[in-house]
């Protein structure tokens, strides 16, 4: 039995949260508006200055890439917004769509953009290599692919030291499945409630999302939290290591979201609970947007594997990956982000926690780091989710004044905040003031 983890079930978080909820009488705005609230008439918040300007828009007109789209490519209905946005550009946190606009990035295309959009620094370093060598598979020895190990290793506590290059955070958690069931003859994978780890078969087993569910049978022996970044309670990790070690099982961290310094006080979420996973799997802000991935273990789990099977990747450790991680990494100690992701996101967290005692459709605002979830609710006496229509309108009108936030939870009810780490607190003060307006135009729609 293995242990593959990031979300807790919401009931354990509850327990432990610390709120001071002010539960208020009905007013002039409905049942749901906190008592003594700071409503005013509020214009369009003031976006941050950007020194950068996006190169004129020359490409496909909006009617027909929405054609192509509707006749080429997956009928899933992934894209955000009534009308999904068609970006052209990204400079650090700012991206700029076809029609000129430009958007503060808090959501970091799904939390993968770690250093900013195309960082100068990573954009030469890719430049550079794709001019000496793209690919070459890993049954031959290249530089980029040695120095980024030995960069990634050093980053890791003993015994982890073992590296597996893949492409994507799904495939890294494929791989560590295998490995954990190679290693403890084991085939149960244990794994939370409101959980995502993934679209492919095996991951979708450990997927507990209800719109990423399928209805026909998949990835037998596993039990299964994207529910909107809930943080474990204290002492809780160590507990279900120990229990799942106890039964001769392996325990899997998932860092595909929590890893390289996202959450500040600690490079990796697994040393702020003060456990060490037998596996680690990390992906998105590995790379910073770039395709690319890795499992790491210890040498006796990697033993396990290899005499089961031979596992080979055509596309994992490639140069042009390898360089770019490598970059990602300088970037990251040069700039001091994880100090960043401290700094910063503590002042955002305490920022936004402010709406959760002005609005009682705010059920709760919880995270670490660049990390925030803010759960939307009826009120808080019912706690019950806010209807997705509700939901959807706050995002909409959150993008209109210029802010991309994600969504997440079992009832997509919860707001996903996780900018590049690069983010400012000035940057932080205006997408406080959009959600806030966001909130109370809501307020007022409901009124009506």
């Amino acid at each position: 039995m293995a242990l593959a983890w990031r979300n807790l079930p919401k009931a354990f978080y509850l327990e432990t949260s610390l709120r001071s909820l002010q539960m208020c009488p009905s007013s002039s705005l409905g049942a749901s508006w906190i008592s003594g609230s700071r409503l005013t008439l509020h214009t369009k918040p003031s976006m941050p200055s950007c020194d950068f300007s996006p190169e004129p828009y020359q490409s496909l007109p909006y009617s027909r890439a929405r054609e192509i789209h509707k006749q080429h490519i997956s009928p899933v209905e992934t894209a955000y917004f009534q009308k999904p946005l068609m970006l052209h550009q990204g400079h650090m946190e700012w991206l700029f769509d076809s029609e000129g606009n430009r958007y503060l990035d808090f959501f970091s295309g799904i939390v993968t953009v770690s250093v900013g959009h195309c960082h100068p620094k990573v954009t030469a370093v890719a430049q550079k290599q794709m001019g000496r060598l793209w690919h070459t598979s890993s049954v031959f020895f290249h530089p980029p692919m040695h120095e980024y190990a030995e960069k990634l290793s050093a980053l890791l506590p003993e015994p982890l030291k073992v590296i597996f290059l893949v492409n994507s955070g799904s495939e890294a958690n494929d791989l560590a499945m295998v490995m954990a069931r190679a290693h403890s003859n084991h085939t149960d994978i244990i794994s939370f409630r409101g959980a995502y780890h993934g679209c492919s078969p095996y991951t979708l087993g450990l997927t507990n999302v209800g719109s990423y569910k399928v209805d026909f049978p998949s990835a037998m022996g596993c039990r299964s939290g994207v529910n909107g970044f809930v943080q474990y309670p204290k002492e809780f990790l160590k507990k279900a290591f120990a229990l799942v070690r106890e039964r001769g099982g392996v325990c899997i961290a998932d860092e595909v979201q929590t890893g390289f310094g996202r959450l500040g006080s600690h490079f990796w979420g697994f040393q702020s609970h003060d456990v060490l996973p037998d596996i680690v799997t990390m992906a998105k802000g590995i790379g910073n947007g770039f395709p690319m991935a890795a499992v790491v273990t210890t040498p006796e789990i990697a033993k396990s594997l290899t005499k089961c099977m031979h596992h080979f990747n055509t596309f994992g450790g490639n140069p042009l990956a390898c360089a770019i991680g490598s970059a990602v990494l300088e970037v990251i100690k040069e700039e001091n982000l994880q100090k960043n992701s401290q700094e910063v996101g503590t002042y955002m967290i305490l920022k936004f926690a402010e709406l959760r005692e002005e609005f009682d459709i705010v059920g709760d605002v919880r995270g670490k780091g660049l990390m925030i979830g803010i759960e939307m609710v009826q009120d808080k006496t019912s706690r019950q989710p806010l209807p997705k229509t509700e939901v959807n309108q706050i995002h909409e009108d959150c993008k209109d004044m210029g802010l991309l936030v994600g969504r997440g939870g079992i009832f997509s009810q919860t707001f996903r905040i996780a900018p590049p780490m690069c983010i400012t607190k000035q940057e932080v003060d205006f997408a406080f003031e959009v959600f806030r307006t966001a909130l109370i135009q809501h307020m007022e729609r409901r009124s009506k």
